[in-house]
């Protein structure tokens, strides 16, 4: 789906997406025009989805990051996903199987706010929580060959 010039330019945006074309098409040999085509047909084929911006929760007052398992009490799958969509210190979510339907990771700014929040899903689903000390692996690529 990508050869390794696609695999250069990839890489080089995953750790920065603000590089300039110029600054790309040093990095890979092509001229900026080329380096322009590529990324273009890199997004009409879905292989590039967005250009994003990493920010320090720390620096928002969010304190606390929490891994949090989620299962639903029996009928109550829909409004239990509901509801996650409409809290917005969940910053992430996957439906997953096994025994919990949802693993989730939550930003808050005491563990007050992270009990106030959790009740909020108590009546509709039982919560187990992690709370992250430290995060030896960012989100990073598979290995794209």
């Amino acid at each position: 789906m990508t050869d390794d010039i696609d695999q250069v330019l990839i890489s080089a945006l995953m750790e920065d997406s603000r590089r300039s074309l110029k600054a790309l098409a040093q990095i890979s040999g092509l001229s900026s025009p080329s380096v322009a085509e590529r990324l273009r047909r890199l997004e009409e084929r879905g292989v590039l989805k967005g250009y994003t911006v990493e920010i320090d929760p720390k620096c928002f007052g969010y304190q606390l990051q929490a891994i949090v398992r989620i299962r639903p009490l029996p009928g109550q799958l829909q409004e239990v996903e509901r509801q996650i969509q409409a809290i917005p210190e969940f910053t992430e979510c996957d439906k997953v199987t096994g025994d919990d339907c949802f693993i989730a990771r939550l930003h808050v700014r005491s563990m007050e706010q992270l009990d106030t929040l959790l009740d909020r899903l108590n009546s509709h689903a039982e919560t187990s929580t992690a709370i992250v000390k430290k995060t030896p692996v960012k989100r990073r690529l598979p290995p794209m060959a």
